[in-house]
């Protein structure tokens, strides 16, 4: 169960238009910084910081408690931005 809830209105302008997202838990702002970090970087790059992360965590015996997020759905975009091009 989380303790906490996140109330962000986050806006990213591209030059196609521009994309709005309103995260309210820690799942869902995180999908939104993966998917601007893989649009950026690349998913190679993107991994490799991300795998940073998960290492400063890797001997943290809370951090390697499992929840089971498969319930959760993916957060609401409203966007006037078209599909990216890589």
């Amino acid at each position: 169960m989380t303790s906490h809830s996140i109330d962000a209105d986050i806006k990213v302008k591209w030059p196609e238009g521009q994309s709005a997202y309103s995260p309210g838990t820690a799942e869902e702002l995180s999908l939104i910084a993966i998917d601007l970090l893989v649009k950026e970087m690349g998913s190679d790059a993107a991994r490799l910081f991300i795998d940073q992360v998960f290492e400063r965590y890797r001997n943290d015996p809370l951090a390697a408690h499992p929840h089971d997020v498969s319930h959760r759905a993916l957060p609401d975009e409203e966007s006037t931005a078209g599909p990216l091009r890589e």
